[in-house]
């Protein structure tokens, strides 16, 4: 008796084992998802039937990775292409969206200068003319200050040296 409970259950094990994967090979010819649930739904089977036999799971996960069937006319699309292909089109819109950032900062900066200048509250336009005058009146500046201190003690010394000549000449007189 044990026997035929157990062919029985050997039987029924098949027979569901054939639904889950007829249900596989429909569903890449159809272009239906290929997850466990969808495929357990489709085969009528528990879902924990597919992770009890991991041959099928791996029928399953390999059928995912797989090219579907397609007519010879375009180009086989697998889950991983498609996948390649969102992280790629992730890349370029980050790309473009720190781009459209970096152009939207220069035109603020651009009409807030130019706003700024119209206004007349804004420095005047030969700034740049005016900086370098000062810069260059700093720098002679210096080199008069340079120039006096020179000059400041050679009069020191002439100072001494008409001090000892005058001494020197009271000193005879």
């Amino acid at each position: 008796m044990t026997t035929a409970m157990n062919d029985g259950r050997q039987a029924d094990t098949e027979r569901r084992r054939t639904r889950v994967q007829a249900a596989i090979t429909a569903a890449r010819r159809d272009g239906t998802p290929l997850t466990a649930s969808a495929i357990a739904r489709t085969a009528y089977v528990d879902r924990t039937f597919l992770y009890r036999h991991r041959d099928l799971l791996d029928a399953l996960h390999t059928a995912t990775h797989e090219p579907a069937a397609q007519p010879a006319s375009g180009p086989a699309v697998t889950r991983g292409s498609l996948q390649a292909d969102l992280a790629d089109a992730a890349a370029r819109s980050a790309r473009l969206a720190a781009r459209i950032h970096q152009l939207e900062e220069r035109l603020s900066l651009s009409l807030g200068e130019e706003i700024w200048r119209m206004s007349g509250l804004g420095p005047p336009a030969d700034i740049a003319e005016l900086s370098s005058r000062v810069t260059g009146l700093e720098e002679r500046n210096v080199e008069l200050t340079r120039a006096l201190k020179e000059r400041q003690a050679e009069v020191g010394a002439a100072r001494a040296a008409n001090r000892d000549l005058t001494r020197a000449l009271n000193q005879r007189g």
